[in-house]
């Protein structure tokens, strides 16, 4: 696939078909984030991997809890989302079978959590090669971020939840939102 196919193609996937994503796969997606710039090469990215739709229903279950026990109504990235986030069964993570969580390494740089973002822009473009999908899930980072989740997840001491994203195969086309021109301020 040519770059700029994948870069105006690539949408978020909220609907995933029931075929789980290889662990093969996912390796092959985690050293095409690998490839990212970082500042001084400095590679200040981790990887976890978490399978399963009753493990990611009870994590959402969780973190849409943690969301609404810590954002006062208005103080939302988004006010519409608290609708969605207390319905029962409203799971954040889509119904995906897998979720990545792309960690900054402790004592990173000011730079790190940036060069998390371009390994998640790889990430997403290489799976979108794949015939994958992908979804990122903001409101779950504050929660994958707390001490004792880190703890229960066995995630290192020092490090720092920066981008969540389900994968999977999607079960039907993306919708194409509208995406507005370029903003230019000179």
């Amino acid at each position: 696939m040519e770059l700029i196919n994948a870069i105006y193609g690539r949408r978020a996937i909220r609907r995933f078909a029931g075929r789980d994503v290889p662990r093969e796969v996912i390796g092959a997606l985690a050293e095409a984030a690998a490839q990212a710039p970082s500042a001084m090469n400095s590679q200040s990215w981790a990887f976890a991997v978490f399978k399963g739709r009753d493990l990611l229903k009870d994590f959402s279950d969780r973190a849409k809890l943690y969301f609404l026990e810590s954002f006062s109504p208005g103080s939302d990235p988004d006010v519409r989302m608290r609708e969605y986030l207390t319905k029962p069964g409203y799971n954040i993570f889509h119904d995906a079978g897998t979720l990545i969580v792309i960690y900054a390494k402790p004592n990173h740089d000011r730079f790190a959590f940036g060069e998390c973002y371009l390994a998640a822009q790889n990430l997403m473009l290489a799976a979108f090669d794949m015939g994958l999908g992908t979804c990122p899930i903001g409101f779950a980072q504050p929660w994958l971020d707390l001490d004792e989740v880190k703890a229960e997840l066995s995630i290192p001491v020092g490090y720092s939840a920066v981008f969540p994203l389900v994968i999977g195969y999607p079960e039907g086309p993306a919708e194409d939102p509208h995406r507005s021109r370029p903003e230019f301020l000179n």
